[in-house]
């Protein structure tokens, strides 16, 4: 029986999408834990705890499941891949029906506190040097995330560009081949680096990034703000406003299942 609050946060459309992605269930290899445990509950119980940003211990007992069990599950699958390639299903079900605009992308970063440090943390340069990770994104023009990546909060952003632009997947189109790359790529001022222009243009990418210096920031606000939009869709999932994740594929998990969910929502509002 799937209650309203189940329904509302992973919908009969979504999971029959997720369904078919999931990895064979994987007993303990210290045996017990192997009673069966709806697979659909669990993932409803992982989106909660992304948009609730609540403990795992606090996941209410509605759901049916124990916050172990659902943490131990959220850990094989993020080993398994799970959230990447769902994220992929959803950008083919986007493109498919033509709603990626490849005509631009966007790329910029934003750092979050990790509370508890780990992997892939350092002293950030915008909250008096606490541990922090760094949340980038590549969007297409309308802001859609097509890549997801975290670093130590200290990283610049430009080391981040090349590896998510190399990230980009092949994305299934209205007509015609995959498509992988946009037509253009824009990007702020802390990107603005003489190797990294000719590096996007080797990949068959116009380049558009703002000049040190030279252009003001009321002429980067006509692009930006769809990129900080897409921020603002992401850390609207509580957990991703502060890292609580000493594993950094964790967080990472999250954020692409984030990212995810916001391509869902834009498909959504499309279909209705």
């Amino acid at each position: 029986m799937v209650d309203r609050l189940s329904l509302r946060l992973v919908p009969d459309e979504l999971w029959e999408l997720v369904e078919p992605l999931l990895p064979g269930f994987e007993s303990r290899p210290q045996g017990g834990g192997t009673a069966v445990v709806d697979a659909r509950s669990v993932f409803t119980a992982i989106v909660y705890v992304l948009t609730s940003g609540c403990a795992w211990r606090d996941l209410p007992p509605s759901f049916g499941v124990s916050f172990q069990t659902a943490h131990r599950r959220f850990t094989q699958w993020t080993r398994a891949g799970l959230w990447r390639d769902l994220h992929r299903v959803l950008l083919d079900e986007l493109g498919s029906r033509g709603l990626l605009d490849w005509s631009r992308a966007i790329v910029d970063g934003a750092c979050v506190r990790a509370k508890k440090g780990g992997s892939l943390t350092g002293p950030s340069p915008v909250d008096r040097g606490k541990p922090g990770s760094k949340i980038h994104v590549l969007s297409e023009r309308g802001g859609l995330p097509l890549t997801v990546a975290i670093s130590a909060a200290n990283t610049h952003d430009s080391a981040a560009l090349k590896p998510l632009v190399m990230a980009i997947p092949a994305v299934k189109s209205r007509r015609g081949p995959r498509r992988g790359r946009p037509a253009k790529l824009h990007a702020d001022k802390a990107y603005d680096q003489t190797a990294l222009r000719r590096w996007v243009r080797d990949q068959g990418i116009a380049v558009r990034i703002a000049r040190k210096g030279i252009e003001s920031t009321d002429k980067l606000g006509i692009h930006r703000w769809v990129i900080e939009r897409t921020m603002a869709w992401l850390t609207g999932y509580r957990r991703l406003t502060l890292r609580y994740e000493r594993k950094a594929h964790h967080f990472l998990a999250f954020l692409t299942l984030g990212a995810t969910l916001t391509c869902w929502k834009n498909l959504r509002k499309h279909a209705t």
